[in-house]
């Protein structure tokens, strides 16, 4: 990488672009109902889906997974680097959990987290989504096909980085905030009392 400054200029965008929060603008276009306020209190897909229905939770999901592919697109745009896009997109996933627009109160990250790890590596990632997928269909733990998505893609990326250890790292760090941001989850999955898919947020 040597484009310096414009990878900064846009993992800098990238931030701002995940602190846009679709949840929010999604509830606000539909008169609905403040995220932050109900159900789970986290302005995610997920809880959009619960408070508002299957619609507006789609278009929240895929929302915020266009945010993480349109800042690694950016981010490879500026500097002429494919590399450029994974420090973009973990950018995007930290705005999205943490956004400076809304007082660092953001949603889980999995639908932007997706967005990046497709745009990335594309293979690797529809094989985790794949994966994610029908482990939420069979047990209908949103929560835990989450995990199993990130936790999936750091053990692939051992073998798709082609001994790079900082895509490894990267791929370390989508899984390690995941995992802080469902903590709580983790913890209900554990004592057996998450919400599975459909029912009301906790």
């Amino acid at each position: 990488m040597n484009n310096i400054p414009m990878l900064v200029f846009s993992c800098i965008i990238s931030y701002l672009l995940g602190s846009v929060s679709s949840g929010i603008l999604v509830s606000k276009i539909a008169k609905g109902p403040d995220l932050r306020t109900v159900g789970s209190k986290n302005t995610g897909a997920s809880n959009v889906q619960r408070t508002m229905g299957w619609k507006y939770g789609l278009i929240t999901f895929f929302a915020d997974a266009l945010k993480g592919v349109f800042s690694c697109l950016i981010a490879e745009l500026l500097t002429g680097d494919h590399m450029a896009a994974l420090p973009a997109g973990l950018c995007c996933v930290v705005g999205h959990n943490w956004p400076v627009f809304f007082g660092f109160k953001g949603g889980k990250g999995v639908a932007t987290t997706a967005g990046v790890m497709l745009y990335c590596f594309p293979i690797p990632a529809l094989f985790c989504i794949a994966g994610t997928v029908a482990l939420i269909a069979a047990f209908r733990y949103i929560s835990l096909g989450s995990l199993f998505m990130v936790v999936s893609f750091a053990i692939a990326s051992v073998f798709f980085s082609n001994g790079n250890l900082w895509i490894i790292l990267w791929a370390c760090m989508l899984m390690i905030m995941c995992f802080l941001r469902h903590h709580a989850n983790i913890s209900r999955l554990l004592n057996g009392t998450e919400n599975k898919l459909g029912s009301h947020s906790k």
